[in-house]
């Protein structure tokens, strides 16, 4: 799969250079409150970058994934509007992108069932996702925890999208909707873009508590993952309490000491330094000292977006309206390429 990997890299230069031309950006989170210190470094802190440097950027609050995982309405309803707090605190400007309640387009559903009829299901029966989240639910998963991914290839196509942030854990899922883009131009002729991923530069961030999985909202463990809006006292507690291993010094080797290697690896992303910068500043350290390090260095790159989430969560007028006028601007754009999907299938 081409990825433009050096997208990211022009951004941090501040352009694109002459010869990255990125005519539209997609992305997406699903709607699970505060994000994560992970959700953060790995996919939010990128949006901003991306926002600034292209000309169209949609990011949408994924609503209707969300259902994929048992949830109260009035939690879902909450956590739509915690979530849109929490990346308009991050920098995330609606001015420079739209940003949108993904239920508020209607043809992201209509458009998913149009691509479900030319996706076959052993291809969606043998995505890793599946298989975890469906173990998880006593091997009873849904029908959309099953097609869920063929609603993000709508998701992404609707617009003709170009480029799609992914984590590593997702690009198996932007090569489905690669893979429904190209069916979908051999039946019915030259139609959709074929997406290429941007693939974060930002190592994944570890759970605090078990260094060998990804840091989730979803760990049982409170201390296995630092929220953007926690206080400093929960942010010192959690990395006071985080799995490192019996050896002092502060190093970088992710595969015999996962525990320490992720706190270097949050380091770097929240101070923009290097790994080498890094270990070279905590030079006769030890752990214990270093954690402490970490924890205010996290402190202070998030006490400015956790005070701005407070003052957005106390006007819900406001996030519905940005939502809601993001989702005008976005049906603006899908409308029309719909209605051609809608004539080349044989609706019209």
């Amino acid at each position: 799969m081409a990825t433009p990997s050096g997208l990211l890299r022009a951004l941090h230069r501040g352009t694109l250079g002459q010869n990255m031309v990125v005519d539209r950006i997609f992305s997406g989170i699903q709607p699970t409150g505060t994000p994560h210190l992970g959700n953060y470094l790995g996919a939010i802190q990128n949006w901003v970058n991306l926002q600034e440097e292209c000309s169209s950027v949609l990011y949408s609050i994924m609503d209707m994934h969300s259902l994929t995982m048992p949830k109260e309405p009035a939690v879902l309803r909450q956590s739509i509007l915690d979530t849109t707090a929490a990346i308009l605190a991050c920098g995330i400007d609606p001015k420079k992108c739209f940003l949108f309640r993904q239920s508020l387009v209607p043809e992201h559903a209509e458009l998913a069932w149009i691509l479900g009829c030319l996706t076959n299901v052993p291809r969606l029966l043998r995505l890793p996702q599946w298989k975890m989240k469906c173990a998880s639910q006593n091997n009873e998963g849904t029908v959309g925890l099953l097609t869920y991914p063929v609603l993000q290839a709508a998701d992404i196509l609707l617009y003709k999208s170009t480029h799609v942030p992914v984590g590593e854990d997702q690009v198996l899922h932007l090569e489905l909707a690669q893979d429904i883009a190209h069916h979908f131009n051999k039946k019915y002729g030259e139609f959709f873009p074929v997406p290429k991923a941007i693939l974060s530069t930002t190592k994944k961030i570890k759970s605090l508590r078990d260094p060998t999985v990804k840091m989730s909202k979803s760990d049982p463990q409170k201390l296995a993952t630092v929220n953007i809006a926690d206080s400093p006292d929960e942010i010192v507690l959690k990395f006071r309490k985080a799995v490192t291993d019996f050896t002092s010094e502060v190093t970088y080797d992710p595969a015999s000491r996962p525990g320490v290697s992720n706190l270097v690896s949050i380091h770097a992303a929240v101070t923009g330094l290097s790994i080498k910068e890094v270990l070279h500043q905590s030079a006769g350290l030890d752990t214990a000292q270093y954690k402490m390090v970490v924890a205010e260095s996290v402190i202070q790159k998030f006490a400015p977006i956790r005070n701005e989430i407070r003052k957005l969560q106390e006007d819900k007028s406001h996030l519905i309206k940005v939502l809601e006028d993001g989702a005008k601007k976005a049906k603006e754009l899908a409308a029309p390429i719909y209605q051609e999907i809608r004539q080349m299938v044989g609706f019209q």
